[in-house]
C-alpha cells in the first residue's frame, strides 16, 4: 500500500493531474449529483459547505475552474467506496454522503 505522499506524487502531475481527470469522463457524474442535491433543499448548506471545505485553494485559476476536490482525493474515495478509481459517483450516494456530513456534528458533539 502506498504512502499518502507516495500516492499524491503518483497523481499530482501526467495522468493524474487534474486536467486529465477533468477531461475524463471522471466527472462524468457531477451533473447527476448535482441534480440529485437541487431535489433536496435540505441538503443545500451541507452540499456548499463540503463544496468548500473540499475545493482546492485558488481553484478558479486552473481548469476546469470548478471547485473539484484534489484528483488524489476523489481517486481514493472511489477506490474505497467501489473498488475502481474510475467508477462513476451514483446520485444516492452522494446524497447519503451528505446526510452524514451533516448528521456529523451531533454525533461528535462538535460544531
Amino acid at each position: 500500500m502506498a504512502s499518502g505522499a507516495a500516492w499524491a506524487g503518483r497523481v499530482g502531475g501526467g495522468a493524474g493531474s487534474l486536467h486529465t481527470v477533468a477531461r475524463s469522463s471522471t466527472l462524468s457524474w457531477i451533473p447527476g449529483a448535482a441534480a440529485a442535491v437541487v431535489r433536496r433543499p435540505d441538503l443545500w448548506t451541507t452540499a456548499l459547505r463540503q463544496l468548500r471545505r473540499l475545493a482546492p485553494p485558488g481553484w478558479w485559476r486552473r481548469p476546469p475552474h470548478l471547485p473539484v476536490p484534489d484528483p488524489a482525493y476523489l481517486r481514493f474515495r472511489f477506490v474505497t467506496a467501489y473498488g475502481d478509481d474510475g467508477a462513476p459517483a451514483r446520485p444516492d450516494d452522494v446524497i447519503t454522503y451528505l446526510e452524514w456530513c451533516r448528521a456529523w456534528p451531533a454525533v461528535t458533539g462538535t460544531r
